[in-house]
């Protein structure tokens, strides 16, 4: 009998060691979430795939720091955890850049902004600088992508779930890039007094971050035309911001051409010409409609934009303005400017999501039209509270300044929700089909395999303002210190225009987060500890009690 013990028991180390010893070998993790919060999603094992050559992450979360950024921090790890193990190229470590000595400038310089955090521990609070980034670098090039997203108006918790959420896809749209043989190149047309470098320096050094980047220039410099079709093709996305000059057909037959071809892109349209700067300086403007001929055009592809301005009464921006004056001292008020809607997201559409609300400044409504193969998504669209103001007409500052909101006639606002910024997909149908423009021209196509384009009703939607002479970050305003989502926007727009693998999907990604109830915590923080505390004395005396009982009783019998 107890040689028969002996032999049992051994086949149970057996068991262990040999278990033990295949998982060294064959290695199998089972996601059990509802979420499935640890599953890596099909492209971004492709991009994973690419990694030939060692890549280093270093994040720059280790600390002593809050229970939120340590759940921020595991996650993290989790995932590039998940990375490695896909490939083992990829290598990465915590960094405490308190520990290291690294000064704030260096990870400045990096990209890095400090997030400020207040901490309170033993009835003390303190401020503690937190730089939530991490860094990849991968054959001689770099990417900084930050942990934590930027978005307005969402509690803490919100945040950080919503930051949770977005770490696959910031992590894999800095290796994709940082992998891709070539950079993807995005023009922006010049010949059509559209927005200039200044204005556009914000929006510029970002699209730099990501792509190969330069003007357009036609080889008459004055317009183009297709013999400037060569050289539009190598762009894989145009941007068209805010043009002032009407195209001409041949210059639209250009465009029209290079989207027939698969080139995509992004038009920022003013369709009033309406300038905040002007009535800044001369409080009263007259508003009147561009002629950009460009109609018959975006006609074509599915879309209208309209000449009419429309006010948001519910949504509206605001403005600093003088009001009043005491003495000779200047009174300012923060005032609603009905004329600059905010744009919301309301699909949560990968473009879109988890960004701040964007502003747009004196934009037109723009109507979808019935084009067949080509599916409309609205991007940003008013609330229902609006209306429209024909043009030519005045635009007067006293409109501001006059402003009650208790005294609004709520009825003038009765135009329900505009359409200020849609995304076209399918197959586009060219404009000069069936038209004697085309006849004489080698290799017309007349229709586009599966394309991309995003048409917005306001081209200052990309102009950053500018201060003495100093460019400010896009979608900040300086005399009120708001920050709108102007600048993401317009990247997610690059981005999802010129993503072939369906990366930006990722960020329609949904984490399920339990968080702690923190003052349910607080409440019950004795009760737990003592709970801890306790159960396991118990469990372990009951045990022990148990043993020793049944132990007198056998020997008792005995």
């Amino acid at each position: 009998m107890i040689y028969l013990k002996k032999i049992n028991i051994s086949l149970v180390f057996l068991l262990i060691a040999g278990l033990i010893l295949a998982s060294g070998f064959f290695y199998k993790r089972f996601d059990l979430t509802s979420d499935k919060r640890y599953t890596l999603t099909e492209s971004t094992r492709q991009v994973l795939k690419k990694i030939d050559e060692p890549m280093q992450i270093d994040v720059y979360l280790e600390g002593d720091f809050p229970a939120d950024f340590k759940q921020l921090q595991s996650e993290t790890l989790s995932l590039l955890d998940e990375f490695k193990r896909l490939n083992s190229n990829i290598n990465f470590q915590l960094i405490d850049p308190i520990k290291e000595k690294l000064s704030q400038e260096t990870l400045e310089a990096m990209g890095m902004a400090p997030s400020a955090l207040r901490v309170e521990k033993d009835g003390a609070s303190s401020q503690l600088i937190l730089f939530p980034y991490a860094t990849i670098k991968y054959k001689g090039n770099g990417q900084t992508v930050p942990l934590i997203i930027s978005q307005a108006g969402i509690t803490g918790d919100e945040q950080m779930a919503k930051s949770i959420e977005n770490l696959e896809y910031g992590f894999i749209s800095a290796i994709d890039k940082l992998s891709n043989k070539r950079l993807k190149s995005v023009g922006i047309l010049v010949n059509q007094k559209e927005l200039n470098r200044l204005e556009m320096f914000s929006l510029a050094n970002r699209i730099h971050q990501s792509y190969n980047f330069g003007p357009i220039f036609p080889k008459d410099s004055q317009t183009l035309s297709l013999q400037d079709l060569p050289i539009l093709k190598k762009f894989d996305a145009i941007l068209i911001a805010k043009p002032r000059k009407a195209f001409t057909d041949k210059e639209k037959l250009t465009i029209d051409q290079y989207i027939m071809s698969g080139g995509k892109t992004l038009w920022a349209i003013d369709q009033v010409n309406a300038e905040m700067d002007t009535l800044l300086k001369s409080s009263k403007i007259l508003a009147y409609p561009y002629d950009l001929n460009l109609t018959d055009l975006l006609f074509s592809y599915g879309v209208r934009i309209n000449s009419g301005i429309v006010k948001d009464i519910k949504n509206p921006t605001y403005i600093n303005l003088q009001v009043g004056e005491i003495q000779g001292n200047a009174q300012n008020a923060r005032v609603p400017w009905v004329y600059f809607p905010m744009g919301f997201s309301l699909n949560n559409h990968p473009i879109t999501k988890n960004i701040n609300p964007v502003s747009f400044q004196f934009p037109t409504s723009i109507d979808t039209l019935d084009t067949p193969g080509v599916k409309k998504t609205i991007l940003y669209q008013t609330s229902s509270y609006t209306s429209l103001q024909g043009v030519p007409s005045y635009i007067s500052l006293e409109e501001a300044k006059l402003f009650e909101r208790e005294n609004v006639n709520w009825n003038e606002y009765n135009k329900g929700p505009k359409i200020l910024a849609v995304l076209l997909e399918g197959k586009f149908t060219s404009a000069y089909k069936d038209r004697i423009e085309s006849s004489g021209i080698k290799n017309f196509v007349d229709r586009s395999n599966n394309n991309k384009m995003i048409v917005i009703s306001d081209g200052d939607i990309a102009r950053n303002q500018v201060i003495k002479g100093q460019p400010l970050p896009l979608g900040f305003d300086y005399s009120t210190g708001i920050t709108y989502g102007n600048e993401e926007f317009l990247i997610n727009a690059l981005d999802y225009l010129l993503d072939d693998h369906g990366l930006m999907l990722l960020r329609n990604r949904t984490v399920q987060m339990r968080m702690l109830n923190k003052p349910l915590i607080v409440q019950e923080k004795t009760y737990w500890q003592w709970l801890n505390l306790g159960v396991p004395i118990v469990l372990v005396s009951i045990v022990g009690g148990s043993f020793i009982f049944v132990r007198r009783k056998k020997f008792s019998k005995k």
